[in-house]
């Protein structure tokens, strides 16, 4: 025996929804699907950067650190453990990963800009073109949910 379920009304806010149609289950599916695809690879990429950042400090035989300017020196160590740490957040497509990582690619940024020949500036670049696309695609992930309002 099959019971016919009866459609009840979704609730915005409700933490469970009963009685999402399919196409709006798909297209909220979609846009988190990109977004953790997204989230991902931006994992990918900030874990090279961050084991790079780790090789300057223990590859070489004459510490860099020694080398480098006390700011720069500093930008090393802070840049090998924020990007490591952002990396696992973003694998796991937490918030916080998605925060921390806001957090290091702005450090980014910022450092280019403050001291100069630090980081190039095509990396300036490529942090605000993939700050703008998790933006993007956060809003829509978070719009197709019911999350933000139109």
């Amino acid at each position: 025996m099959r019971r016919e379920r009866e459609e009840r009304p979704v609730e915005p806010g409700a933490a469970i929804k009963l009685g999402v149609k399919a196409p709006e289950a798909a297209a909220q599916a979609q846009w988190g699907l990109l977004l953790v695809i997204f989230m991902r690879v931006l994992a990918a990429l900030w874990i090279c950067q961050g084991l790079a950042e780790w090789a300057l400090v223990l590859v070489p035989e004459k510490s860099v650190l020694e080398a480098l300017p006390a700011a720069m020196a500093a930008a090393v160590i802070f840049f090998a453990i924020a990007n490591l740490v952002a990396a696992v957040g973003l694998w796991l497509a937490t918030p916080w990963g998605g925060a921390l990582w806001l957090f290091a690619a702005s450090a980014q940024i910022f450092i280019a800009i403050a001291i100069k020949n630090s980081i190039s500036m095509v990396w300036v670049g490529i942090d605000v073109a993939l700050i703008l696309v998790y933006f993007v695609l956060t809003f829509n992930a978070g719009r197709s949910s019911g999350q933000y309002a139109d």
